[in-house]
């Protein structure tokens, strides 16, 4: 992986938070992503909120594991604690390491193929024993890193870019998410960063697993019509001289709509995607409601964004569990090696 470092030099009248940070504080590495990709977005509103909130980069530690969205952490808070995991297994690794040290934020980035497809079990799992942290799928529904295969949450009927339909039923992510006991399930855009901050501060506040499912269009990959979930990246030469590989840059694809409307999202190929933004009325605490608005979307080919599901009185798995109050690594020998009666007690509880 190519890294760039990004010049420290601050400018003196840049806006800081009450931490005294700027924006610089929390960005990470020059990215490497393609121009114009919807991560990339995604990160900018991750420093965004990081900052907003006055989060001290060494309280957050991130996580991810192998793919584009996988790579992204390197762009974000440079200053915070990360490890890059291997395929799939990110989840495992985070719910280790918030029960070492629960005084850490935890955010977990993957994408569309490691959570729904090599990653599916680890993902429930995660999920459904609640464990703190803000668990974000970049969802682009390819494959980029091993050129644009469809992921399992590619759209039926989609079309790949030479062509050929997707057969397979789409994976929902937040609706696997409400049915397996999420208190925090939303959905955003890359490119409405009006809504996308906000979720982001909901979820890095939310107590237990907070889950956001971000479209975020892969514009190297998607850019054919019939696509549903990206817009097009013109790629010239590319098939006429293979050792090519020339990307035309384009502007992001952004999006400002009032809550309870629907914005025509037109991508640079010409097609189309729907999103329509939860209005004030709706029920967020409704689990069986949630699910069934996000099908009814699916029907009338809408992408439902925004705060889809809280549960108000969601816990975290420190709690379920009875773990103590501190962090494992701040625990001294009285603590760890209580002696041999009590591990006596404790086995014959257990019989």
């Amino acid at each position: 992986m190519t890294y760039i470092a990004k010049p420290k030099f601050h400018h003196p009248k840049l806006a800081t938070n009450k931490l005294g940070f700027t924006h610089r504080d929390y960005e990470g590495a020059v990215s490497t992503l393609c121009a114009g990709c919807g991560h990339d977005s995604i990160s900018a509103a991750i420093i965004e909120a990081c900052f907003e909130l006055d989060l001290a980069p060494h309280r957050v530690a991130k996580l991810s594991g192998i793919g584009c969205s996988s790579k992204t952490p390197t762009y974000f808070l440079g200053q915070s604690h990360g490890f890059n995991s291997v395929h799939g297994r990110m989840p495992a690794v985070l719910t280790g390491a918030n029960l070492a040290n629960r005084d850490l934020i935890y955010f977990g980035v993957s994408g569309d193929g490691d959570s729904a497809s090599i990653g599916l079990g680890q993902f429930a799992h995660s999920i459904r024993r609640s464990v703190n942290m803000v668990y974000i799928v970049e969802n682009n529904g390819v494959y980029g890193l091993t050129k644009g295969q469809f992921s399992a949450t590619a759209d039926k009927g989609s079309q790949s870019r030479r062509g050929v339909a997707n057969m397979d039923e789409p994976i929902d992510l937040a609706t696997m998410a409400i049915l397996l006991g999420a208190g925090f399930v939303a959905r955003g855009f890359s490119g409405d960063k009006t809504q996308l901050v906000p979720l982001i501060k909901a979820a890095i506040e939310h107590k237990g697993a907070a889950f956001l499912d971000v479209i975020s269009p892969c514009v190297a990959f998607n850019n054919h019509p019939g696509s549903t979930k990206s817009y097009e990246y013109v790629r010239e030469h590319n098939e006429a001289v293979n050792s090519l590989d020339f990307m035309v840059p384009r502007e992001p694809i952004v999006a400002d709509y009032a809550p309870g409307s629907v914005e025509q999202v037109t991508q640079h190929d010409g097609s189309v995607i729907n999103l329509r933004k939860l209005a004030g009325e709706y029920d967020l605490h409704d689990r069986s409601a949630a699910i069934r608005y996000i099908s009814e979307g699916e029907k009338a080919g809408e992408v439902v964004t925004g705060l889809l599901y809280l549960d108000p009185e969601a816990v975290d798995l420190h709690e379920r569990l009875g773990t103590v109050d501190v962090a494992l690594n701040a625990l001294g020998d009285a603590e760890l090696v209580p002696g041999a009666e009590t591990l006596a007690r404790f086995n014959r509880s257990l019989r």
